[in-house]
């Protein structure tokens, strides 16, 4: 066995839930492997995608051998600077706005006090809790050969990890993608944060320029102001979520400016230069130049694909800025290299790079002796915002119906028209639902409510297996949920299907009863 480039990482701040996280992700007395003579499979990068394809593979029962390369830390992204911290954050977001705002429901109190070190500890235990999952130590009794260190292809059956050389009968490349650099003049000298970097606060910055008017932007620019910064969000375009449908978007635009987030929309960021006062953000907004003075700045937009020092034209595989090219089977150039998740996806989901490796899983393993293909077109793939409220999506936006020429009718339920909603002080969203004209269909949703991601997935079970607006209204939904919006969007469409004949009889039998 060997300990060739096992270098210890580190993760500020290094107090016991960080150096517990390391100790699962990449231990310091981590010892690589002898190498097997052949592997059946070996996996570059053990984020989702890659742990996913590694354990699945092992998980088969067929012996076959497999082998997992992770340069920093296991879990990737989403456990280590995504998924896992912000929603972290996010929770405790929820509650000091819950506090803030109880007096409406009767409940009156002192405003509270944000314990920003605490709610920063609270998150780093939370992850560290969770690491165990995603160790080194756990693969490695999955029967997975771990190794910690750089890979790098030689040719098209060997990666080399330090001095180990790993040959392979197939590989997948899993490395995921980083957050890019802001093209603005001098923010590389004055100094910025990104995902990667926001959770090692420790400190609450007072005030906090975030760049990026997407998920992640918005997520955590409510996020610290809730928490007490005074947060600006920069936005190139004028709407937030650009793909969103529009009335979400300007739901959530309505919510950030009520926690007191400053919007600066259709934005043009010019410079960023330090002073006294601290990083000065030189902009334009409606064509008027402007300046602000904050003490931090977060990018939040934009991602870049890990293709470095892979060696990627040594194997023959296709890649550009966008990432690796992989066809629909996600099977690069090199058939023999197959790629999942951020580094070759559009979706760049903790949940579609779970879904992409349970592809790659059957394409590289089964599909050689006979077992037909998955593709990754497929997937029906729904996503979450997670602001208050959420936004969720699943399938077609009206917008991309109409440039596709499809005939499609909208069903919306405003939740001020659902109880629960009411009650719970809630009714500004809404539910919408889009269905093929003349079939009860549905072709996509989008949900505005606090709890949407836990609502979409009974739409998305109905696109999957072909169940309609129909059958939805055949199922019975506890009173009183938010989710019955669904059965009112189900009922609502049923009613289109009553002629004038039926709808004056049904009128006959209410007055008689």
């Amino acid at each position: 066995m060997t300990r060739f480039d096992v270098r210890p990482v580190t993760l500020p701040p290094m107090d016991e839930a960080n150096q517990t996280l390391i100790s699962q992700v990449h231990p310091p007395d981590w010892v690589n492997p002898t190498p097997q003579a052949l592997y059946d499979l070996v996996v570059v990068g053990a984020g989702t995608a890659g742990l996913v394809v590694a354990a699945g593979a092992t998980g088969l029962g067929l012996g076959l051998k497999v082998a997992l390369v992770e340069q920093h830390l296991m879990g990737g992204d989403c456990l280590n600077v995504g998924c896992v911290p912000s929603k972290c954050i996010i929770r405790s977001a929820r509650a000091a706005v819950s506090l803030r705002d109880a007096e409406a429901l009767g409940v009156k109190g002192d405003r509270p006090h944000i314990d920003f070190p605490a709610v920063m500890a609270r998150m780093r235990r939370i992850r560290a809790e969770i690491s165990p999952n995603d160790s080194a130590q756990r693969f490695q009794k999955l029967g997975v050969d771990v190794f910690l260190g750089e890979g790098r292809f030689v040719d098209g059956q060997t990666l080399q990890v330090g001095q180990n050389a790993l040959r392979f009968k197939k590989a997948v490349i899993a490395t995921g993608a980083r957050a890019v650099k802001p093209a603005i003049a001098g923010i590389e000298a004055v100094g910025y944060l990104t995902n990667e970097t926001v959770f090692s606060l420790t400190d609450r910055p007072a005030r906090l320029a975030v760049i990026g008017g997407g998920p992640i932007g918005c997520e955590l620019a409510q996020s610290f102001q809730r928490l007490g910064s005074q947060v600006v969000l920069f936005h190139k375009n004028a709407q937030l979520l650009n793909k969103e449908d529009p009335e979400a978007a300007e739901i959530l635009r309505q919510s950030l400016l009520r926690d007191g987030v400053q919007l600066v929309l259709s934005a043009d960021l010019q410079r960023v230069e330090s002073t006294p006062e601290g990083k000065v953000i030189h902009f334009e907004a409606a064509g008027k130049p402007e300046t602000i003075a904050v003490d931090e700045i977060l990018a939040g937009a934009g991602r870049a694909p890990n293709v470095e020092g892979l060696n990627l034209e040594a194997i023959g595989v296709q890649y550009s800025k966008r990432g690796v090219e992989v066809n629909d089977f996600l099977q690069t150039s090199n058939p023999k290299i197959y790629a999942a998740g951020d580094i070759c996806m559009d979706w760049k989901f903790t949940h579609a790079a779970d879904a992409a490796a349970r592809i790659v899983i059957k394409n590289t393993l089964f599909s050689p002796f006979g077992i037909g293909r998955s593709k990754l077109s497929s997937l029906v793939m729904p996503w979450v915002t997670y602001t208050d409220p959420e936004i969720a999506h699943v399938g077609l936006y009206e917008a991309e119906a109409r440039d596709r020429n499809l005939a499609v009718d909208t069903i919306k339920i405003p939740f001020d028209s659902v109880d629960r909603a009411l009650v719970d002080g809630e009714p500004q969203g809404f539910l919408k639902i889009l269905h093929q004209q003349g079939s009860d269909k549905i072709l996509g949703a989008t949900i505005v409510a606090s709890h949407a991601g836990e609502m979409i997935s009974e739409i998305t079970t109905a696109i999957v297996h072909n169940l309609g607006l129909s059958k939805l209204s055949s199922v019975i939904h506890p009173y009183p949920t938010q989710a019955e919006a669904i059965k009112k969007a189900a009922d609502a469409y049923r009613r289109t299907l009553l002629t004038p004949r039926s709808k004056k009889l049904l009128g006959i039998v209410a007055k008689l009863s």
